[in-house]
């Protein structure tokens, strides 16, 4: 069985206005889950799960599956675009935060799967209004 990886990490939130504000976020990797997805939770418990490669490749060139966008801003950050039935999300953030956070998950990952292997679509769970905000998992 493998760790979990978890980080704790900071994404500024961009909005309409002229001013961003930094909202705490969680990077999540269980290769005993899916060893191709990566989960980014957000303040209010939801959470985002999509292919690894998809944020790998949005750190060198724009990229898009399904509802999520991903692209660099400048050498230092990057972008990811969430879209859903509640409207669009922009967060912006510190690439050095998930270079570390997918090196980590690299390591842990099973052998790449054989090509043609079908990857699962970006998917998004919000959370339990039963439960006292805890997220439902997928």
């Amino acid at each position: 069985m493998s760790p979990v990886i978890e980080v704790h990490a900071r994404a500024r939130l961009v909005t309409d206005g002229p001013l961003t504000r930094p909202v705490p976020v969680d990077l999540r990797y269980d290769a005993a889950d899916d060893p191709r997805t990566v989960h980014i939770t957000l303040p209010g418990g939801t959470d985002w799960a999509f292919g690894r490669d998809l944020l790998e490749r949005g750190l060198r060139t724009p990229i898009e599956r399904g509802a999520v966008r991903v692209w660099p801003c400048g050498r230092t950050q990057l972008i990811v675009e969430l879209h859903s039935t509640d409207g669009v999300e922009v967060f912006q953030f510190e690439i050095r935060t998930l270079t570390r956070f997918l090196a980590r998950t690299r390591a842990q990952a099973p052998a790449a799967p054989p090509d043609g292997t079908a990857e699962k679509p970006p998917s998004r769970t919000t959370p339990r209004t039963d439960r006292g905000a805890q997220p439902a998992r997928g």
